[in-house]
């Protein structure tokens, strides 16, 4: 603790956390105000967990776990052999969490700080047992340290951080007795200063963020403006920024089962979309994965709001009118393997399980309804590899949208396409469709 308030980039190279202590005295001082830290005891701290030393089975398990979940994708693991500057290393992870904390923390990572980047995985005992004792397996093992006690360096250290800026980012029940000017207050001369100088001074009381020259640019063209961007939420700005920081696409679009983000606004429902961000949705679309999708409850529905309107959706499409019966019957038949399309083939239809999978099954049917807009259901039933060319769905319709199957609307392949969301909307109550 004392380290990264020294110098957070220092051990995380993508830190924004700034350098607060500075001058001769900035490592006492951030030993002070750690060990001001470190004394805060309180019920919404947390509880660790009791912990013994893993078998190595456990850390094995654990090790597979990590591999799993992808963690990879923002994480340098402990045992790698080289470092990611751009990911967050787990070396340290024994220096960070005291015993039993870590335990602790996996399962319900935003339960302090509720943006934080660290999603919930939905880990189970056993697995947050495991991969905690992969993790300290392989960490570096801390220093022999003692936490001073003294009741002059942990008051020392209270004025610390009421006078140095740490509440204005972080929450803790002291008056915060720094403060700076409105940004209305600075005119165009003051942003070549203070934390935007290009030059460090020691004597100075801003916070040392060390943005890089481009950055300082950046933020000066910003300041040239009038600022109203502030007040406004663009939903598909933020969308795209989250995007980014979550490293979402470390997984998607990269891994096989792991379906483009580009596609994802226009094809699922928000409202499903906000529920699967935030852990909400009981099933798992594709349970034959052994990956999992976590879950960023605080980001979910702003996100989903987002990716929707990066398609031209609303981020609630409008209500349909109730389910066309007569439709429904037809499109059972249509996704049968008796004188349908076969689309049971490839799919489950609630507790039926797909009867031919031959290389990758499909989503259950009975979830279809719930999860897809029509829009996109319509365009990928007419033309599967122009939504998505490396897809093993088959085409059933022509160019011209005729169905092979003329005993149904006479081939008209518009009308078997509604016949068949008209079935799909029916979710878990859907009938099984006919095998014989």
């Amino acid at each position: 603790l004392a380290r990264w308030i020294l110098d957070p980039k220092a051990l995380r190279p993508t830190a924004h956390m700034p350098k607060l202590m500075r001058g001769p005295k900035a490592r006492e001082d951030s030993e002070a105000a750690a060990a001001f830290l470190a004394s805060l005891r309180s019920a919404a701290a947390g509880k660790s967990v009791a912990s013994s030393e893993p078998s190595d089975e456990d850390k094995e398990t654990g090790r597979k776990l990590f591999e799993t979940l992808h963690c990879i994708a923002c994480h340098t693991a402990p045992d790698a052999r080289e470092a990611d500057e751009m990911k967050i290393s787990l070396k340290q992870v024994r220096e960070k969490f005291s015993e039993g904390m870590l335990a602790a923390f996996l399962p319900n990572p935003e339960a302090h700080y509720a943006w934080i980047r660290m999603p919930r995985f939905k880990l189970t005992a056993d697995e947050t047992r495991q991969l905690a004792g992969y993790l300290h397996a392989n960490a570096d093992k801390p220093k022999e340290t003692r936490t001073p006690t003294d009741g002059t360096i942990i008051e020392r250290g209270k004025n610390l951080v009421k006078t140095s800026g740490c509440l204005n980012c972080h929450g803790l029940k002291l008056e915060n007795q720094f403060s700076a000017k409105s940004l209305s207050e600075l005119g165009l001369d003051k942003w070549k200063q203070g934390c935007l100088s290009a030059s460090e001074d020691d004597a100075s009381k801003a916070p040392q963020f060390s943005f890089t020259s481009a950055e300082r640019e950046a933020l000066q063209a910003f300041a040239a403006t009038d600022r109203s961007s502030l007040a406004r939420h663009v939903p598909d700005e933020f969308a795209e920024r989250q995007i980014r920081l979550s490293n979402c696409r470390e997984c998607h679009g990269k891994f096989e089962g792991f379906s483009a983000l580009d596609l994802a606004g226009g094809k699922l429902k928000p409202e499903w979309t906000k529920a699967f961000m935030s852990g909400e949705v009981a099933y798992k679309p594709r349970p034959w994965l052994d990956a999992r999708m976590p879950a960023f409850p605080k980001r979910a529905e702003a996100l989903a709001e987002g990716m929707a309107m990066q398609h031209g959706y609303p981020s609630k499409p409008p209500a349909e009118p109730p389910v066309d019966l007569e439709a429904a019957k037809v499109g059972q038949k249509l996704v049968s393997a008796v004188g349908g399309f076969s689309c049971i083939s490839c799919h489950g239809a609630g507790e039926m399980s797909a009867t031919q999978v031959f290389e990758a099954p499909g989503i259950n049917l009975v979830y279809s309804g719930d999860r897809l807009l029509k829009p996109y259901f319509q365009r990928w039933l007419r033309s599967p590899i122009q939504v998505d060319p490396a897809t093993r769905m088959p085409a059933y319709f022509d160019e011209e949208g005729k169905s092979p199957l003329v005993d149904f609307y006479e081939g008209n392949g518009a009308k078997q396409i509604e016949a068949i969301w008209q079935y799909l909307r029916l979710g878990d109550k859907m009938p099984t469709p006919p095998t014989q």
